[in-house]
């Protein structure tokens, strides 16, 4: 069995997908820094000095300044300040996601076309053929 588990460890795309996993991981941290560093303080600025990261909503009735007071008292709070932040990171990465799959699908190879249509019976014929061989038809040039 421990052979087994080597050689599936071993292959290939395990090893693959774990190096994806870790530069997933640091590339999750950077866009954390550019959410919460980058992005996000100077669109609490236009909001007029809102730090989104301590908005919270208290829900244990007592009065707190701050989320990290709250927490500390272990009050219970829903966060959306946090979430926000979160859910802007999703779009992010997302974005970079789907930007990284377009390049790699454009760069893609495309099958190259080696038959066509025939216009009477509707069957795969070769693309120089002048004639179908199913239905004998003549074709046009194209």
């Amino acid at each position: 069995m421990l052979k087994e588990f080597k050689e599936f460890a071993m292959r290939g795309n395990v090893l693959d997908m774990a190096i994806g996993i870790i530069i997933g991981a640091a590339f999750g941290k950077i866009v954390n820094s550019f959410v919460a560093d980058i992005l996000m303080p100077p669109i609490g600025l236009l909001l007029g000095n809102v730090d989104f990261s301590n908005l919270f909503v208290n829900l244990s009735g007592t009065r707190y300044s701050s989320l990290a007071e709250a927490k500390t008292a272990g009050a219970a709070t829903l966060n959306y300040g946090a979430f926000l932040n979160t859910l802007i990171d999703f779009i992010i990465v997302a974005f970079a996601i789907f930007l990284l799959v377009r390049q790699v699908n454009r760069f893609r190879a495309q099958p190259e076309v080696t038959t066509k249509e025939c216009p009477e019976c509707l069957s795969k014929i070769p693309l120089k053929a002048s004639r179908c061989p199913h239905c004998t038809s003549e074709l046009k040039s194209s």
